[in-house]
């Protein structure tokens, strides 16, 4: 099936709806099996504050950063798989959630490149005042990657829920309940990460892993549903009739 825009450029070959779906979806799967252990690989760099002038463990710390490279190109990923056919459910929206995983991956990118940093100045024989200085200079880049955590997987993917979820709900590609759970935590997640912008929050609070479970649930679930099952071909249809 060959979706046609109001001006009359279809949708390249190779494009088809199923496609779209089924590589949008397991690319929201590679976020997932990309981030969750690059989280616990990079973790001797995040939680030593004298790493920089340590022993370090750094093939583990850059095969970490390495997935998280994998995560923010899957992000840029799912939402360039999906553009081709949600910009003839609301144009608007679909740009919108581009701009969203392209800031998501940007973001993460930055804090990939400050432990890229910490690692190629790392210098375990430093004494004294050299070490005094790598240590704040390492603890500064490590500061900078945390905040890029809570400012990229932290409060993009609220936008990217509300913006994905509003057109999956519209347009019923995939079941309503899906898309429902992204907008109902949506703002959850985003109050949560406010919450630590402000200092009335921190990382690890119960506030903060209640309001992450249904975003969790939300990608998972909509990853899932469409590698598996893809799009509802009536709602596909209603789509390619509007277009026309």
């Amino acid at each position: 099936m060959t979706l046609t825009a109001r001006t009359g450029a279809s949708v390249t070959p190779g494009t088809t709806p199923r496609r779209i779906a089924a590589l949008a979806g397991a690319l929201y799967l590679v976020t997932f099996v990309s981030s969750i252990p690059a989280y616990v690989l990079i973790l001797p760099i995040l939680t030593d504050p004298s790493y920089i002038v340590s022993g370090g463990a750094d093939g583990q710390v850059l095969y970490g950063s390495v997935l998280d490279l994998v995560n923010a190109l899957a992000c840029i990923g799912t939402a360039v798989a999906l553009f081709p056919l949600l910009r003839h459910v609301h144009a608007s929206a679909a740009l919108g959630f581009v701009t969203t995983r392209l800031f998501e991956a940007a973001i993460i990118i930055v804090g990939v490149l400050s432990l890229f940093t910490v690692v190629s100045m790392r210098q375990p024989d430093a004494t004294g005042a050299e070490a005094e200085t790598l240590t704040l200079i390492g603890t500064a880049l490590v500061t900078l990657r945390d905040w890029t955590f809570v400012f990229g997987p932290g409060l993009m993917p609220a936008f990217n829920a509300l913006l994905l979820g509003f057109l999956l709900y519209r347009s019923r590609l995939v079941p309503r309940i899906i898309p429902l759970v992204g907008l109902i935590g949506a703002p959850l997640l985003a109050s949560s990460t406010v919450g630590i912008m402000l200092g009335i929050n921190h990382e690890g609070s119960i506030w903060q892993t209640v309001a992450t479970v249904p975003i969790f649930l939300w990608e998972l679930s909509v990853g899932l549903w469409m590698l598996v099952k893809g799009f509802d071909r009536r709602a596909v249809a209603a789509i390619t009739e509007s277009a026309a």
